[in-house]
């Protein structure tokens, strides 16, 4: 596995609700702190502008010129196929051809997924590339990590038994890389514990899993095993893992509009509520998707990071950081060889 010290990171500079103005802040800062070149993609005017007014270090960026943009509500395929000067399917074919290491965009997720398909060479053996998320858990004596990762959260409705093993696999090296749990543990999100639960394919990945000597395979687990951290990586089709995604999004904003509405109800719950406000302010801090940067694309030969549409300066500069740790990791060679490993045992 070779060495990159110095990643290169291409940065979707017209990608989100923010841009330019967050990628590119997010971009002078890095420069001026990490070894991390930064190529920026979009309108070059616009992106200098922006260089202008913050301070920044010239030899870490690069300015790469890109006429058009996809913009958010915008069909994926056809703005992909039809806008071939844009900032995000030029920096895809920069990551593709090898003159940058990762990609980083806060804009468009299908328009992400769609460019990164058509561009970005896929590992030899998967099928279906997987969109990983984060999800908060309990404290857990076994790891010191505070989230599991679940994949797939939606880069493919459904699913084969095989399709669910990479995606152990992807979540195997990105936990040991990137979360940097030495033996991630890995569970098959089911109707029920129990080895025999499920339909035919669950049941055929659950026996798959096992027969993997290299995962740390736990067994089926149910969705309130997700927030209790029974595992370290969840393994599941992108339908389902789309609905927890959103589920656990949307108690997040109910548990703060409860609180809301709790503060203005009794002065003594207000006291209660002013008591609690620093450890209120923590759980925020944990469950923020500005502090743990963005979810990863797996199953392409090269490191792909899908920032959050809201994205700040803090969350694209830690999306970036991600990025290029991973790269200094070796995530997607460790895929490789892991998948490229079953293909052989199979053939």
């Amino acid at each position: 596995m070779s060495q990159i010290d110095s990643p290169i990171v291409a940065l979707d500079a017209m990608g989100g609700d923010g841009a330019p103005r967050e990628p590119v802040r997010a971009a002078a800062t890095l420069s001026r702190g990490t070894n991390i070149h930064i190529q920026l993609f979009g309108r070059s005017d616009l992106i200098k502008a922006e260089l202008d007014r913050v301070e920044h270090n010239p030899a870490n960026l690069t300015v790469r010129e890109a006429s058009q943009v996809i913009a958010m509500g915008e069909s994926p395929r056809e703005a992909v196929a039809q806008k071939t000067d844009s900032s995000l399917v030029l920096a895809a074919k920069a990551v593709a051809v090898g003159e940058a290491h990762a990609l980083v965009s806060a804009g468009s997720t299908g328009a992400l997924v769609v460019s990164a398909a058509t561009h970005i060479p896929r590992i030899a053996g998967v099928k279906k590339a997987a969109l990983a998320a984060v999800h908060p858990t309990r404290e857990r004596s076994f790891s010191n990590d505070r989230f599991a990762l679940i994949l797939d959260v939606g880069a493919s409705l459904r699913s084969d038994a095989e399709d669910l093993l990479f995606y152990a696999m992807m979540g195997h090296a990105y936990a040991s890389r990137i979360s940097k749990v030495p033996q991630p543990s890995i569970g098959l999100l089911n109707v029920g514990s129990e080895e025999g639960k499920g339909d035919e394919i669950l049941t055929k990945a659950h026996r798959l899993l096992r027969e993997e000597s290299r995962l740390n395979f736990i067994g089926n687990v149910e969705g309130t095993d997700i927030p209790n951290g029974i595992a370290d990586v969840i393994v599941c089709e992108g339908f389902v893992g789309n609905v927890v995604l959103k589920m656990a999004e949307g108690m997040g904003e109910a548990l703060t509009n409860l609180g809301a509405w709790a503060f203005k109800q009794k002065f003594a719950w207000r006291v209660g509520m002013a008591l609690l406000s620093g450890g209120l302010t923590q759980l925020k801090s944990v469950t923020d998707y500005r502090e743990y940067g963005g979810a990863p694309f797996l199953g392409f030969k090269r490191l792909i990071i899908k920032a959050h549409g809201r994205s700040s300066e803090h969350a694209i500069t830690n999306a970036v950081k991600v990025a290029a740790k991973g790269v200094r990791g070796g995530v997607a060679e460790q895929i490789e060889e892991a998948v490229g490993g079953f293909e052989r045992r199979r053939a």
